[in-house]
C-alpha cells in the first residue's frame, strides 16, 4: 500500500496544470517507469494519478523529444518502459521552473491570506 501525506482533494484542473512539470522534475532524478512516477506523486500528497492520465502525458513528452523511453527487463517479471529526460527536456524543465516560481509569486499576491511581504529571494527575482 502507498503511504501518502495527508492532503486535501486537489481540484482536478490544478493537478492537470502541474502534472507535466512534476513529471519532468521527477525524471531529473534519473530514469524511472510510469508506475513509480504514479507512486511518487501519491506519496508527495498529490493524489492518485491514473494510468489513463499519466501514460498519454509520458507519450506526449516523448513525442516532443523531452523524454526518451527504453524497455528494460523486469526483475522476475515483465519488462518495464523507462523514461529519461533528454537534453532538450532538461532545458525545458529549467525554463518551466523559472516560470513556475514567477507564477507562484504572482498568484500569491492576489490571495488575501498570502499577502505577506516577499522574502529576499522572491523580491530579487521580481526585480530582474
Amino acid at each position: 500500500m502507498i503511504q501518502t501525506e495527508t492532503a486535501p482533494t486537489w481540484p482536478g484542473d490544478w493537478l492537470r496544470g502541474v502534472l507535466e512539470l512534476c513529471v519532468l522534475g521527477m525524471l531529473a532524478d534519473g530514469p524511472t517507469y510510469g508506475y513509480a512516477i504514479a507512486q511518487r506523486l501519491a506519496e508527495a500528497g498529490l493524489g492518485v494519478v491514473k494510468g489513463g492520465t499519466l501514460y498519454p502525458l509520458l507519450t506526449r513528452l516523448e513525442t516532443e523529444e523531452l523524454v526518451e523511453a527504453t524497455w528494460r527487463a523486469g526483475d522476475g517479471g515483465p519488462g518495464r518502459k523507462f523514461f529519461e529526460l533528454t537534453a532538450r527536456g532538461r532545458a525545458e524543465l529549467a525554463r518551466r521552473e523559472v516560470l513556475w516560481a514567477e507564477f507562484i509569486i504572482r498568484t500569491r499576491r492576489l490571495l488575501p491570506t498570502s499577502r505577506d511581504p516577499l522574502d529576499a529571494h522572491q523580491q530579487n527575482y521580481l526585480e530582474k
